[in-house]
């Protein structure tokens, strides 16, 4: 394992972070503690500092489990959670959201299960579009002088959300969003319209997470499909796009004799904006050590360039209006002679 800095700071983290979403049985899928233990240890055994959780994952199971196996190592990880989402059956309209209340609440919250007084990264989990800008970043910059939060981070939110967010925080002093989570892979990259280049403009990480498509790239579904995905219980459709990368991957796959899911890590690993750290998540040590496995290797130029044109989609206005953004894209811009 090998570390980079989180965005514009000084924290290193490991260049790829388990999630812990599936650690316990809540929702009625994912690991037992024994199980998610030897997840755990078999990623601090690889090298990994970088653990990913929620205060709402599997009800709260998640947060525990990580505050049982943290114990008497709590420093040597960077343990990132996130605030904002509330249970379907809630009944206090203040249980979720962005507002500076359930911010403050979900943090102690956070602490309690985690057995820890700080966190090193809080996300704001998602945007809301109800609580200002200011307030949420007010609330954040009080939580980081509390000495309760480190570094903070944004995910599942808008491109000019974020934009306003940091520039508000530059300006009255406040600490800025380090890094970006969002769902991203050869199936779904959509996000190179707008925000990865408003990350790379704010020297941004990515962590990208579902980046096997939920199994769709493995290929767990077939055409024409009828199947439910146990994470968000919706309906699998698989296009003959789609079909397609499903298909390339797989070829990719038996030309280096690696598994479909490697191939999938690393053709993230390997985007050309190189701030990109990859959300690990299983439900079995043998997925876990599958993925880890990909640290092994790298796709050749030929296969990328094989995989990113299978995956091609059309990026709209601007960008097929103004030339490619050479730092995200890996482009160069035309030299033209105005003399």
């Amino acid at each position: 394992m090998r570390y980079q800095l989180l965005g514009k700071s000084g924290l290193r983290v490991s260049e790829l972070c388990l999630g812990t979403m599936t650690f316990g049985e809540t929702w009625g899928w994912g690991a037992s503690k024994d199980e998610s233990l030897k997840q755990f240890d078999m990623f601090a055994e690889a090298g990994g500092n970088f653990l990913d959780t929620s205060v709402n994952y599997t009800d709260g199971t998640s947060e525990e489990f990580l505050g049982d196996f943290l114990r008497n190592r709590r420093e040597q990880f960077v343990v990132a959670t996130k605030y904002t989402l509330t249970r379907p059956d809630a009944t206090d309209p203040n249980s979720g959201g962005n507002s500076i209340k359930n911010m403050r609440q979900s943090v102690e919250r956070s602490l309690r299960r985690l057995q820890t007084d700080y966190l090193d990264i809080l996300y704001l989990h998602m945007w809301d579009y109800m609580t200002p800008v200011e307030e949420v970043m007010r609330g954040l910059d009080m939580l980081v002088q509390s000495g309760k939060v480190n570094y903070l981070a944004i995910s599942d939110s808008p491109a000019y959300i974020i934009a306003e967010a940091n520039t508000l925080a530059m300006l009255r002093g406040y600490p800025q969003f380090l890094g970006l989570q969002v769902p991203y892979h050869l199936g779904r990259r959509d996000i190179e319209r707008e925000l990865v280049p408003m990350a790379q403009h704010w020297g941004m990480s990515l962590l990208p997470w579902g980046i096997v498509g939920q199994g769709i790239l493995l290929g767990k579904y077939s055409e024409n499909s009828t199947e439910i995905t146990r994470h968000d219980k919706t309906r699998v459709t698989i296009s003959d796009k789609m079909q397609n990368i499903v298909d390339m991957v797989a070829a990719i796959a038996e030309e280096t004799g690696r598994s479909r899911a490697q191939v999938c890590v690393n053709w993230v690993r390997q985007r050309p904006y190189q701030r990109f750290i990859p959300i690990l998540g299983a439900r079995s040590t043998s997925q876990l050590a599958d993925n880890l496995a990909a640290l092994e290797w790298k796709l050749d130029a030929d296969q990328l360039k094989r995989l990113d044109e299978i995956s091609a989609f059309e990026m709209g206005f601007p960008h097929d209006f103004l030339p490619k953004n050479p730092y995200v894209f890996g482009a160069t811009y035309d030299l033209i002679d105005h003399t």
